[in-house]
């Protein structure tokens, strides 16, 4: 299935998320900015570091070499060791130098994206989620940019992110991998019905259906099996196994072993 993503509208989402993270790290102090993170093996700068190394990557930059990465515990991957590429790379710079890259490659970034014509934006891409347009890959980017924003806040105590436009396309990214979660990882029987009550910045009730296979519907006939209640923050925290992703913040609504099943199956970040 090809995902066509409204052009302008995503670009102004991008741009109101990074001036977001821009404005979130800013204040903080140098001891803030050091402070272990949620995320194993990265401080707080280094989440910020990772968010510029993947837009410079995204420019067509590469990182510094450095020692092999692949022995420390946090990496699990290949995308891993080019994240900790980044990570050395900026371990090794000032905080005024990362953040004036960050400037520089979101600016540089906005530039090329306003750029391109729609027949350029709707192309076919690779995207860290499998072939699509390169529309989706930049939704997955603000999706990606937005869960890190949770994390900064959660890793500084600073509340929830603000900002719906970014929220509402990240939310819209989970989406997409919620038949999978239901279907293959939750195996809810066919002819189950699930709905997720998301709450918070963007409300937004989400149907899946099993009824030939695992999709998202825009409507139902009565009412679902069995529906998940939760903040789309809880939701960016479970999809991605982040230790505050707490499924007791789920509120199940009728069938509770296939809810518990899908809430124990959220997790489907890499």
């Amino acid at each position: 299935m090809t995902t066509f993503v409204p052009q302008e509208p995503l670009i102004d989402a991008l741009e109101t998320q990074w001036q977001a993270l821009h404005d979130l790290v800013s204040p903080l102090t140098d001891e803030q900015w050091t402070t272990e993170s949620v995320l194993p093996g990265w401080q707080v700068r280094d989440i910020m570091a990772h968010i510029v190394g993947t837009e410079s990557m995204i420019s067509g930059l590469q990182p510094d070499e450095t020692v092999d990465v692949k022995e420390r515990e946090h990496v699990k991957n290949a995308i891993g060791e080019l994240n900790e590429r980044w990570i050395d790379h900026y371990r090794a710079r000032s905080r005024d130098a990362l953040m004036a890259d960050f400037a520089s490659v979101t600016a540089g970034r906005l530039k090329s994206l306003r750029g391109m014509t729609e027949g350029q934006w709707d192309a076919d891409s690779a995207t860290p989620v499998g072939p699509d347009t390169y529309g989706r890959f930049m939704r997955v980017r603000d999706f990606d940019c937005w869960v890190h924003e949770i994390d900064l806040r959660d890793s500084l105590n600073l509340g929830k992110p603000e900002n719906v436009a970014p929220a509402q396309f990240a939310i819209r990214e989970i989406e997409m991998s919620l038949p999978y979660v239901v279907g293959k990882k939750a195996r809810a029987e066919v002819g189950s019905v699930v709905a997720f009550d998301i709450t918070g910045l963007y409300p937004l009730t989400i149907f899946i259906s099993t009824e030939d296979r695992s999709a998202v519907v825009p409507a139902i006939e009565g009412k679902p099996d069995v529906t998940l209640k939760l903040d789309a923050v809880d939701l960016a925290r479970l999809a991605g196994n982040r230790p505050l992703a707490n499924p007791k913040n789920v509120e199940i609504i009728g069938d509770t072993d296939l809810g518990v099943a899908v809430v124990r199956s959220l997790h489907f970040m890499i």
